[in-house]
Order: C-alpha cells, then structure tokens, then sequence
C-alpha cells in the first residue's frame, strides 16, 4: 500500500513538473501573443506602459532612452507616445530625485535652456488627454543590506510590484478588456537593470503563469530589458537573471551580444 501510494505521488509529482515547464515555455516564449485591443487607434481604450527606474544612473539612462526614442526621426526606431495614453513609472522609496526628473519629462516646456532636446520632446508628447503616475516600492535591497535579510525586503518588494501591476486591471470579454475607456495590466513593461525591476518582471511571470484575470491570454505585460550603457564585456546580475525571461532583451555594446547569452540583441547605443 505505502509503495502504491509513493508511486501515485511521485507520478503526480512528474505530472506537475511536466505541466509546470511547458506553461513556462508557452508564457515565456518571445512570439507569444500581442495585446489584443478593441482597436489600437481607439482612443477609449487606453494603451499601459509601465517604466521601472532605478536611481541615479539608471534613471537618468531609461529617461535619455525616452527622449531619444519619442524624437528618433526613423519610424522604425521611434515610441508613439500616442499609443500609450497612460504611463506608469516605478520608483523605491525615497528616491525624489527619479520623482522629480519623470516630472521634468512628463512636463517639458518648449524653450527649456537646460535640455536642446526639450522643445522635441514636448512636441512628440503633447498628446493632450493622457495621464501618468508615479508609484512607489520598497527596495529590494539596500546598498551594502546583508544577505540574510535581503529575502524578506525583496518579498515586500514583490508583493508591492504584484499589487502595482494590478492596479488597473478589468475583466475580460472576448479576450478584450472587459470595458473600454479603463485602463488594464501593462501592455508594455520597460526597463533597464535596477534590482526592482528584475523583482517586477518575475512578478508579471507569475500572474501569467496562472493567467490571473487574462493577462496572458490577451499578451499583456510584454517587456523589454535594455542592458546599461555602462556593461561593456559582461551583463549585470539584473540581465544574467532576466536575459532568457523577457520578450526582448537589448545590449548596446556589439561585444557583449557576441559573449551574452539568452535573448540577447544589440541595436546600437540607445542612451
């Protein structure tokens, strides 16, 4: 009876396995589906796009790639600023400097003497209606935080980011958000390094993995990853954890895509 019952067990165990992987490879693989909308140009119903910053350098990164990319004058390389009428921007608490520099971006005024580049970005983004928040997380570990304690601060991180990504969410219907006009789980998820952002991507594998409320089966919360400027011949931890988990995955030296592992792609200097 006792080797009966192990047997059923480590059968159902197999199983699971089994199951467990191949959902993984189905919500992890790059041509999985797009997000899947009323209609893209369809101005009540908004399109997500989440920003994870770090601080500092990160930031200050992550917002140059903005500019760049909202007044690239190549279609091909340029965001439509109109195809994501609500923003989302992920900062640690405490860090007003990143606060204040999305402020800066989101509000650029034409003539600006500190930034040439302003009276361009303020043209690509003025949008008129549209809007963005600025949410907040716990670290996932300090400068110098020890070991044993980094579990449990990275654990309130990844309930907080679990929360944010669900923040806007509606039901489904036909594989469309539930109602038009309310905004849903990001569709776009960018980031560039910071440990809260690695803590944010696998938050959004999870709620994929099981699904929760359609997010994977409408395509939400692609993400793209771009490794820092500063990582010249190896990625950071951020990139070795995430390079085989998001939909693209961009390096900006040609070296370090050569010796990178994973999804790895280079497509020039991006900052």
């Amino acid at each position: 009876m006792a080797f009966l019952i192990l047997t059923l067990l480590t059968t159902l165990l197999a199983l699971l396995t089994t199951a467990a992987i191949y959902r993984f490879n189905v919500i992890l693989t790059p041509t999985r589906n797009k997000p899947l909308r009323h209609g893209r140009r369809n101005p009540n119903e908004p399109t997500h796009l989440l920003v994870v910053l770090g601080s500092g350098g990160h930031t200050a990164e992550m917002l140059a790639m903005l500019k760049r990319s909202v007044t690239a004058p190549n279609a091909a390389e340029k965001l439509n600023w109109k195809d994501y009428s609500h923003r989302t921007y992920v900062i640690n608490e405490g860090d007003d400097i990143s606060k204040e520099r999305v402020v800066e971006f989101e509000e650029l005024a034409v003539g600006t003497a500190e930034d040439l580049m302003a009276g361009k970005v303020k043209k690509a983004t003025d949008i008129g209606p549209g809007k963005y928040e600025i949410v907040t997380v716990p670290r996932a570990r300090e400068i110098h935080q020890s070991l044993y304690t980094s579990p449990m601060s990275s654990i309130a991180c990844l309930q907080a980011c679990r929360d944010i990504l669900m923040k806007h969410t509606t039901d489904t219907r036909d594989g469309h958000a539930g109602e038009a006009g309310k905004v849903d789980f990001p569709d776009l998820i960018l980031c560039n390094g910071p440990a809260t952002a690695t803590v944010l991507v696998f938050a959004s594998v999870l709620l994929r993995f099981f699904d929760v409320r359609g997010c994977s089966t409408r395509g939400k919360m692609r993400t793209i990853y771009v490794e820092s400027w500063a990582r010249v011949k190896s990625l950071s931890l951020s990139g070795k954890l995430l390079c085989r988990v998001v939909d693209r995955f961009l390096v900006q030296w040609p070296q370090l895509a050569k010796e990178a592992v994973g999804r790895v792609e280079y497509r020039g200097v991006l900052v």
